[in-house]
């Protein structure tokens, strides 16, 4: 090999290894911060957020308000200038129900920042939990996420780990080897994170419909850092490390019952249309897995010519994110708040799962019912309806629950029903419920057998 070759390959590895192993240290790599375990990305995300907390509320609702106008303008005037521009186009040329939605998102972020209008709508417990609380959570983590999450994508990391772990995810959850990437990055940093990546990797043609949707909907793990808030609104953070256990042990056990019966077995295990399958993770005879996953992710690397155009693609993927998503998590989330909070709905479903938690020996079991399903609201509403609770153990039960249920409309549940990912509302809830009804047993037992 001539010295220019040897230059050349060089580079090609250098190309895979320094951004991955940017990626790793921002999404991967936990970094213990005054007692909080985050990751890197949780840093740049956290800091940014104090530093501007007091303006992000304002912001967001301008942003909301700009999309709904914009949508608003390109649907009654039909503009050119938008409809030559394929971004601006898939950014403003929307259905009439997600115009619909956008104008709900910005009217209630108005509503809320001024505190006009129905007082059920601004609450403290509804739209003020959305604009003040997760609004600014989203918004951060989201600008971080989209701009840096292709030093994950698009440099060979996923293609690299994918072939070295393919022979555990493929039997146990029946997924390809890169979702474990997804798993650690949702666990360490933000289920949010890992919902993000799964859409980016299913349009790109690395998951079937079967395999994004159980990815989706089965590996976006709470963060360990929300997790000690919820061990900690709990009043059960002196049992963290059994907490998280639990949590973890029922999480497995869903991700490995829930994609083998329907609606998740029934998904079709076919590629996002308009791209294919993209992806490889065989490995040859005669090759280690080691030596094809480097080989695979070099190749990948070397498929980007311009950082320019990542940058490029990653500033547009945020101002989408803003500008599509964000108020549709304004709409749907007070909504969802508004009946979990003034209506009698999650009292009325959780009936039935009283003689359930009385059949496991849960204390409070009326109260605790209601903490069983309003979940699917919000993840944070269980440790709201628990905290009250007296038993300890009720409240670790709950807390599990919270996590481990994974599905809650406002924020997973409208970024899946947002994507191209083929889930529905009603399978979403199916979903929840099988969760629900999966790990609940589970964690009473070892609330019960190893902790109380």
């Amino acid at each position: 090999m001539t010295t220019k070759e040897q230059e050349i390959s060089t580079k090609k590895y250098l190309n895979f290894i320094v951004p991955s192993l940017i990626g790793v240290l921002l999404f991967l790599v936990p970094i213990s911060v005054d007692g909080t375990v985050t990751i890197g990305l949780g840093i740049l995300a956290d800091g940014l957020q104090a530093a501007i907390a007091d303006y992000i509320p304002l912001f967001m609702t301008i942003v909301l308000c700009l999309s709904a106008v914009g949508s608003l303008l390109v649907k009654a005037t039909n503009l050119s200038v938008v409809q030559q521009n394929t971004f601006l186009s898939g950014l403003f040329d929307i259905t009439p129900f997600w115009l619909v939605l956008r104008c709900i998102g910005a009217l209630f972020a108005t509503f809320t920042l001024t505190e006009i209008g129905p007082e059920l709508v601004w609450s403290g417990l509804t739209g003020g939990v959305v604009l003040y609380d997760l609004i600014p959570v989203l918004m951060v983590w989201f600008l971080f996420a989209c701009l840096f999450m292709p030093l994950l994508l698009q440099f060979g990391l996923m293609d690299f780990i994918g072939t070295l772990v393919r022979k555990v995810m493929q039997p146990l959850f029946q997924l390809p080897g890169r979702s474990s990437i997804d798993a650690f990055a949702s666990w360490m940093g933000s289920g949010t994170v890992g919902v993000l990546l799964t859409t980016q990797q299913y349009e790109a043609g690395y998951y079937t419909k079967r395999e994004a949707s159980v990815v989706a909907t089965n590996f976006s793990i709470a963060s360990i850092a929300f997790s000690l808030v919820i061990a900690r609104f709990l009043n059960i953070d002196h049992m963290f490390v059994q907490f998280y256990f639990t949590v973890i042990v029922t999480g497995v056990i869903a991700a490995i019952i829930c994609p083998r019966i329907p609606p998740l077995s029934w998904k079709k295990d076919s590629y996002y249309e308009p791209v294919g399958k993209q992806i490889n993770e065989e490995v040859p005879e005669g090759v280690s897995s080691f030596q094809w996953g480097v080989q695979k992710a070099v190749e990948k690397a070397d498929q980007v010519k311009s950082y320019k155009s990542v940058v490029k693609s990653g500033v547009q993927n945020v101002v989408d994110i803003w500008f599509s998503l964000i108020p549709l998590v304004m709409a749907l989330g007070t909504i969802a708040l508004v009946i979990a909070e003034f209506t009698p709905i999650f009292n009325y479903l959780s009936y039935p799962i009283v003689p359930l938690l009385q059949l496991l020996q849960i204390p409070e079991a009326e109260a605790a019912a209601p903490a069983m399903l309003v979940g699917f609201a919000d993840m944070f509403l269980p440790a709201v309806v628990g905290s009250g609770i007296e038993s300890e153990l009720t409240r670790f039960v709950i807390g599990v629950m919270s996590l481990s249920q994974l599905i809650y409309m406002s924020e997973i549940g409208i970024l899946l029903i947002k994507s191209k990912i083929p889930v529905s509302f009603v399978q979403l809830f199916i979903i929840f419920l099988q969760r629900t009804i999966i790990t609940l047993p589970v964690a009473a037992l070892m609330a019960h057998l190893l902790f109380f």
